[in-house]
């Protein structure tokens, strides 16, 4: 075996110095003969007896050296293998396929086998199965683990056997494909717990709002004012004192509240009690006080946390109140949301907000209109008011509109019958792209979800944007609007654009078709005015009909066709209901706008006795589409959040990108879910 074995590297050069001596003493000798011939013969002769001895000390040292490296390489080895058997940090050697074939006294300790374990690593960590072992395209695997109680970093490492060899430097390379995997664990239970501590210690800072202050207090007697104050006073501040929380007022209905991540984290396993909890409050108080509560947490800094505090509270308001909103740098959660927002009967906000579009469209050259895709009466009428009030001020007007659903088609050709002396007024997108530029104000009615709008491209074309919308804030919005109306407790964009007509200009005069493109989108989202209807609901219909609408020429614009009505009663006949909601899907097969009579047949289901809520597929250009309806007692919008849509509590919708069959079973995994954690 000795003479088989092959030293290389330095130490080859070191055994074999002598001969290459030799060599040269042999090129010296010729030099030397070559000058003399008697020097170089006696020099030969020297030469000759040291190649001689050269060869004999070599011959005889070379086993010798070997022999001592054996005994080294042993004796390294076992002083190697005993300090890894006492090393502190727990090791471990896995054959290719994690079979366990040796492990150190602390690895033993901390698994509780013994040395002659040798079972799959499986088997002792579940989580490192076969999936995770290194391989040849990863040698390397990290990932952490827990075991009992502690918490562990660990490291695998792929060594074969060959490359284990050739490391050494002393033999040359043999082929070995056999290889062993190195397990290496850390213990970072420690570390894991000072982070968990630092994150539960880290400042969240909250706003408190009483939503409606002015209008409880209204009717209560004055000496019971400042007790109904103090009761809810008392209430905010008990319930975050509880959670070790700071609360300081800022004015009458204003909060400012300081506590820890920890506390957060309790508080949104609460669901955010303490709006339920308010409305207990009742000293002769008709009205039940309700709360919107808003939480920026996780932020950089404290004032990275206050701003998203401001932000979350916009949010809350914008949705109507009574919920709580938690905001981080990615992420925004909601709570509550389930009651009916009152109505503000003051109309100073939409003065305000007529005055300031106005300043705006004065200030540019021409106007571009657009509502959601696939737009409704409701986003056509708005449409339709906003062009009047900005022809108002001799200004270009557009109206962008892709495609015209059944329920549009009698408004638009209404529209464009009364203004046929001014062609092109409804373009699509293609010819918005082109109108656009940055002297141009974009209008925006009925959404305030950028991916929502007819054209989203050209809201970015120009740095002024306005917003009018009646729906519920979600997490994505038109954030770079200059002019932002989101008013939830409205009952229709046209509703609010009826408001603004009436501040906007005192010359503004709306023909009678157009009164009745509005009108429409106020009878068609409040279902003949019975869903959410106030009293400044009516109030814009007596000014639109004292403007010439007129209620029987509206009435024929939505007469159905005989292919609809038989869908829609299709829908509900086949109608199932599951935990209280009905649940269908109305074929949309040879309809113009299936999606509209979906909507109809969820209106429809509510008025069957025992149904809390509705929910209605449609299929429509490879999209299901979610119709979702209530009255009272369910709030469809935070179903249809789950679902990635949005609304209003009362009226809601989805876009679904599956089958029929995937859509329906995921919205009764939906409500099973929130039905399961008390959402519902």
């Amino acid at each position: 075996m000795k003479r088989n074995v092959k030293l290389k590297g330095p130490l080859r050069m070191y055994v074999r110095w002598p001969l290459y001596l030799t060599a040269l003493l042999i090129a010296a000798n010729v030099g030397v003969y070559l000058m003399s011939s008697h020097a170089g013969l006696l020099m030969a002769v020297f030469v000759l007896v040291y190649a001689i001895i050269a060869g004999i000390l070599y011959a005889h040292n070379k086993p010798i050296a070997y022999t001592e490296l054996v005994t080294f390489a042993t004796q390294y080895g076992q002083i190697q293998k005993n300090l890894l058997k006492e090393l502190s940090i727990p090791y471990a050697l896995l054959e290719s396929d994690g079979k366990i074939i040796w492990m150190n006294k602390k690895f033993t300790e901390i698994t509780g086998k013994n040395a002659a374990y040798s079972r799959f690593i499986g088997a002792v960590f579940p989580e490192l199965n076969r999936n995770v072992l290194p391989s040849t395209e990863d040698p390397s695997i990290f990932l952490e683990l827990t075991y009992g109680e502690s918490d562990f970093r660990v490291e695998m490492k792929r060594i074969t056997m060959g490359e284990a060899l050739e490391s050494s430097g002393l033999l040359n390379e043999m082929d070995f494909e056999e290889c062993l995997i190195a397990l290496y664990l850390f213990d970072i239970t420690e570390i894991n717990r000072y982070i968990r501590e630092n994150q539960e210690q880290r400042m969240a800072a909250g706003l408190v709002y009483i939503d409606n202050y002015d209008e409880a207090l209204e009717n209560v007697e004055e000496v019971r004012t400042s007790l109904l104050v103090a009761l809810i006073e008392r209430k905010i501040n008990k319930y975050f004192n509880a959670y070790d929380g700071i609360v300081r007022k800022l004015e009458k209905d204003r909060f400012f509240i300081v506590m820890q991540e920890k506390a957060l984290t309790q508080i949104r396993e609460n669901k955010f009690d303490l709006l339920q909890d308010i409305k207990t409050v009742n000293i002769g108080n008709e009205m039940a006080i309700t709360l919107s509560i808003s939480i920026g947490s996780g932020g950089a800094s404290y004032m990275d946390c206050m701003e998203y505090a401001r932000s979350a509270m916009d949010l809350a308001l914008a949705r109507g109140g009574d919920q709580a909103v938690v905001k981080s740098k990615d992420q925004i959660t909601y709570y509550g949301g389930k009651t009916q927002q009152v109505e503000k009967n003051t109309r100073v906000k939409a003065r305000v907000k007529a005055q300031a579009f106005r300043e705006i469209v004065e200030a540019k050259d021409k106007v571009v209109v657009m509502g959601h895709k696939l737009p409704d009466a409701d986003a056509f009428g708005a449409a339709v008011g906003i062009y009047r009030a900005v022809k108002t001020l001799n200004k270009k007007v557009y109206i962008v509109v892709n495609e015209v659903s059944t329920s549009v088609r009698p408004m638009l050709e209404a529209f464009e019958e009364l203004n046929s002396g001014e062609p092109n007024i409804v373009i699509k997108s293609s010819q918005a792209r082109e109108v656009v530029d940055r002297n141009t104000a974009v209008i925006v009615v009925d959404t305030n979800r950028p991916s929502y709008t007819e054209c989203e491209d050209i809201l970015s074309m120009t740095p002024t944007v306005v917003v009018f919308d009646h729906h519920r804030r979600g997490s994505e919005i038109i954030s770079h609007a200059v002019l932002s109306y989101i008013e939830p407790n409205a009952s229709s964009a046209c509703e609010m654009v009826s408001e603004i007509l009436q501040y906007f200009a005192d010359n503004v005069r709306l023909k009678g078709g157009e009164a009745d493109c509005i009108y429409a989108g106020i009878m068609i989202d409040t279902d003949n005015f019975v869903t959410k209807t106030g009293v400044r609901t009516f109030e814009a219909a007596a000014f639109l009909r004292r403007c010439g609408a007129d209620v029987t020429r509206v009435r024929k614009m939505f007469r159905n066709d005989m292919s609809e009505y038989k869908a829609r009663a299709e829908a509900v006949r086949h109608a199932e209901v599951y935990h209280g909601f009905a649940l269908s899907v109305c074929p949309g097969k040879g309809l113009v706008s299936p999606t509209i009579v979906g909507a109809q047949a969820a209106n429809e289901l509510l008025n069957i006795i025992g149904v809390r809520a509705s929910i209605v597929l449609t299929e429509y250009n490879g999209r299901i589409y979610v119709s979702a309806r209530s009255i009272d007692e369910v709030n469809v919008q935070i179903i249809m959040e789950k679902m990635g849509g949005g609304g209003h509590l009362n009226v809601a919708g989805a876009q679904l990108e599956c089958s029929l069959e995937e859509a329906m079973k995921l919205v009764r995994e939906t409500l099973d879910k929130m039905i399961e954690e008390g959402e519902l």
